[in-house]
């Protein structure tokens, strides 16, 4: 028996040894990113959001977004969610409801989970600040519907881009930037 397990161990060293990348990976580090972070507008007139970082150059097949997510007090802000998502208020408050009835009123420190196929309704009567990790590629959060209106706005200002990356905050990816 002791052999057996003996040979199984080693079985999974080795198993586990191929699978370990040849250099070590290094993390990334976002200093004051939560103040510095300029975040661009992407509905209405209240709504902000900007992807930060993601693990899609190391992990193209199913990689992960974060970044900030604003609103100010005016326009609630319905998001049709297209995939899995986990945010924690960092500043203010967002009053949050969905499709079921439920409704919380979120404050710093609250943590929400919003599963690929929910629709959510963002409100708030001051401001609130999400940072958010999502299941998605970088910028796959603009809805269809607002990129058709923003495809409109393309025609009449030619310089407009998506997703670019920014100098000011490396890897950062505005997600709708007008030069």
């Amino acid at each position: 028996m002791g052999s057996f397990l003996s040979r199984a161990k080693s079985a999974k060293t080795s198993a586990d040894e191929h699978s370990k990348p040849a250099t070590p990976a290094a993390f990334k580090h976002y200093s004051r990113a939560q103040t510095d972070f300029k975040l661009p507008l992407i509905a209405n007139e209240n709504a902000f959001l900007g992807d930060l970082a993601t693990s899609e150059p190391n992990d193209p097949v199913a990689p992960i977004v974060s970044g900030f997510y604003r609103l100010e007090k005016g326009t609630p802000l319905v998001y049709d969610y297209t995939y899995h998502e986990m945010k924690i208020i960092v500043d203010g408050e967002f009053d949050i409801s969905d499709e079921t009835g439920q409704k919380v009123h979120a404050v710093k420190g609250d943590v929400f989970y919003f599963p690929k196929g929910s629709k959510i309704t963002f409100t708030t009567e001051s401001f609130g600040l999400g940072f958010f990790v999502g299941q998605r590629k970088v910028c796959e959060a603009v809805p269809a519907r607002w990129v058709s209106i923003l495809t409109m706005f393309r025609k009449e200002q030619r310089r407009e881009r998506f997703c670019r990356c920014s100098d000011i905050l490396k890897p950062r990816y505005l997600c709708i930037s007008v030069q």
